[in-house]
């Protein structure tokens, strides 16, 4: 319990210390966001310093790395795998932030090469997760108690969660303190299951107490990393987080999610992100099936609360709500 504590409260730190120098330098640089004429107006957050994820990035990888739970395993430790997914993922993300803010090309990669790393990520650690003595092709179902045994197919329906949730993440990033907060919440959630995986006996039967303890540790730093990230990014914000940040969180909060084989209790933590993506889809297949017309007033659907009045606070704090109930189900659930 003890690293899980010292985690968060490192991972808090790191980000709050390096923010105020990392956004300067990020100035000096010029890499600003470029806002463009698509949505509600926020004109006012044009040149904001992108690549913010960066002091969150910072904070998770020392933190996981200082307070990684002895005794290491060796190539089937978990923590490194869930570094690299997180990383990895964030390194699609930074590519597309360079581009934007430095090349000033505002499209960034085009949607292959972005697909591209992902599905290279997301095999990748589907792979290793199938074939790890402690994880398998078992997943576990919330609620019931059961898991069910998706054998081969494992692979390709985790690697697709992989590029599904991160997308989402990317989406999600969209207000003021938005994403922050969200993954504050739901990260806070997935430390409340890896202590109690490891502290009450009747659910020792969902995964070993190793995966949890590791997953408790990388928990922790991403709560705190959010948390310090909040300080730079709450509304109004001095930077933001960019596909850097925003792929880095979706790829550590998957990447949790496998290691405790409760990738279905993702509906529930990450419910908000996954809502961003299934509103564009939602919208697109809409807007095309009906030749014009719109369900929501503009997608992902935080941005069609902003049309209805909703302030970015408001609109936070009511994803904020959400994902806290939604959590705290999630947490319920696994005693089912």
């Amino acid at each position: 319990m003890y690293r899980m504590i010292g985690s968060m409260l490192l991972s808090l730190a790191v980000a709050l210390a390096i923010g105020p120098g990392l956004i300067a330098y990020l100035k000096k640089l010029h890499f600003g966001q470029t806002i463009y004429e698509l949505g509600p107006s926020h004109q006012q957050k044009q040149g904001t310093p992108v690549m913010g994820g960066l002091m969150m990035a910072a904070g998770i990888l020392l933190s996981s790395l200082i307070f990684h739970p002895l005794p290491w395993k060796g190539g089937w430790d978990l923590m490194i795998p869930m570094l690299l997914v997180a990383f990895l993922s964030m390194a699609v993300g930074f590519a597309d932030d360079y581009i934007k803010a430095v090349r000033k090309r505002h499209d960034g990669l085009n949607p292959w090469q972005k697909i591209a790393g992902q599905v290279v990520v997301a095999v990748g650690f589907s792979v290793y997760c199938y074939y790890h003595p402690m994880i398998g092709s078992s997943i576990r179902v919330p609620f019931v108690g059961t898991e069910w045994d998706l054998g081969f197919f494992y692979i390709p329906v985790m690697a697709l969660t992989v590029i599904f949730i991160v997308n989402s993440s990317n989406l999600q990033d969209g207000l003021d303190g938005l994403l922050g907060t969200v993954t504050t919440v739901s990260s806070a959630g997935w430390l409340v299951i890896c202590v109690l995986i490891m502290t009450v006996p009747a659910l020792a039967g969902i995964t070993d107490d190793a995966n949890a303890g590791t997953a408790g540790v990388f928990a922790a730093a991403m709560t705190g990393a959010c948390i310090g990230f909040l300080r730079y990014n709450r509304y109004p914000a001095k930077t933001f987080m960019g596909d850097t940040g925003s792929m880095l969180l979706g790829g550590g909060t998957v990447a949790m999610a496998m290691v405790l084989r409760l990738p279905l209790l993702l509906i529930l933590t990450f419910f908000t992100p996954i809502m961003s993506s299934v509103s564009v889809i939602m919208q697109r297949y809409y807007f095309k099936a009906t030749h014009g017309k719109r369900i929501f007033l503009m997608s992902p659907v935080h941005h069609h609360f902003e049309k209805k009045g909703y302030s970015e606070t408001q609109i936070v704090s009511m994803y904020a709500g959400i994902t806290m109930i939604l959590s705290l189900i999630a947490v319920l659930s696994i005693a089912g």
